[in-house]
């Protein structure tokens, strides 16, 4: 075969793009990614590898750049707001709930003042709103998934739990003291916006868009083959039982997550101008959204 034709049948190969996809290994964030990761839906010509660390590393990894497509803390986009653009699905709002703070025994009105409590990152929206809530704590950084053992031995006077221990707090006698999601909702009459998706700004326009559209298909196939992306994403439940990673499942990937709305975006504005004005963030800024 003359070498010519070998040449022309390289060149008409499809091109692809290899995007590197990070996400936190929880069950609402394996649900929403369940059609990408197990190639449900078709990507064109690009493909995911997909990587898995706790929030507060890639809000951390973030600040660098390190990953093309990123969940990130809404706390953490006003540090990032100048890499990654935020994609218009892919949020987890909590409507009159959220971040919890638990303690071993009940506390007062004013009880979180001065106490040390244990929370997930400095990065974390879940640490932001606890400051709104009250500025004169103790914060004492530990890794998510050891924060209720930390309250339970008495390492910390209360603790911010995320994710599946908003659930599971009771199994280690702890008691709930506040929900930052319920009092956020009470202030401002919307709902807490805690993580979103973001794209680096560096990736061409064409490709943004793709990535887009493709997270929506996404999370629309999990909602609409609820089983079958239930069963995949319960691995990463860690010890959750079925009824209980579906009701997780339900609390953060919803119709907020396929689309934030007016509501949405407006609640995550909200957020970032209070922080500001409380002088929690570094400086004001306008979420800026894709577009596809």
């Amino acid at each position: 075969m003359p070498s010519s034709f070998v040449q022309k049948v390289d060149q008409a190969k499809p091109h692809t793009t290899e995007l590197k996809l990070a996400h936190s290994p929880d069950t609402d964030d394996a649900f929403m990614f369940y059609a990408l990761a197990t190639k449900k839906i078709r990507t064109g010509g690009l493909t995911f590898t997909h990587v898995l660390e706790d929030i507060e590393s890639l809000n951390q990894k973030a600040l660098e750049g390190v990953y093309d497509v990123t969940a990130i803390s809404f706390h953490a986009y006003a540090y990032l707001a100048d890499r990654y653009a935020l994609l218009p699905s892919g949020a987890s709002f909590g409507d009159g709930y959220g971040p919890m703070v638990v303690s071993r025994g009940p506390l007062g009105p004013d009880g979180l003042r001065g106490k040390r409590v244990a929370v997930p990152g400095k990065l974390t929206t879940a640490y932001l709103v606890l400051h709104l809530y009250e500025p004169a704590l103790e914060p004492v950084i530990v890794p998510f998934d050891q924060i209720l053992e930390r309250v339970a031995t008495g390492a910390a006077d209360a603790g911010v739990v995320i994710h599946e221990g908003q659930l599971t707090y009771a199994q280690y006698g702890l008691k709930k003291i506040l929900d930052l999601g319920e009092w956020w909702h009470q202030k401002t009459q919307l709902p807490l916006p805690l993580g979103g998706n973001a794209i680096r700004r560096s990736i061409d326009p064409r490709t943004t868009r793709s990535v887009a559209r493709l997270l929506k298909g996404s999370i629309r196939y999990a909602l609409e083959h609820r089983e079958e992306a239930l069963a995949y994403a319960q691995q990463f439940g860690r010890g959750l039982d079925a009824p209980t990673a579906d009701r997780f499942v339900s609390m953060y990937v919803n119709d907020w997550t396929l689309d934030y709305g007016e509501r949405g975006r407006l609640a995550v504005q909200v957020l970032l101008d209070c922080g500001f004005e409380k002088g929690l963030l570094p400086r004001q800024l306008r979420a800026e959204f894709v577009e596809c």
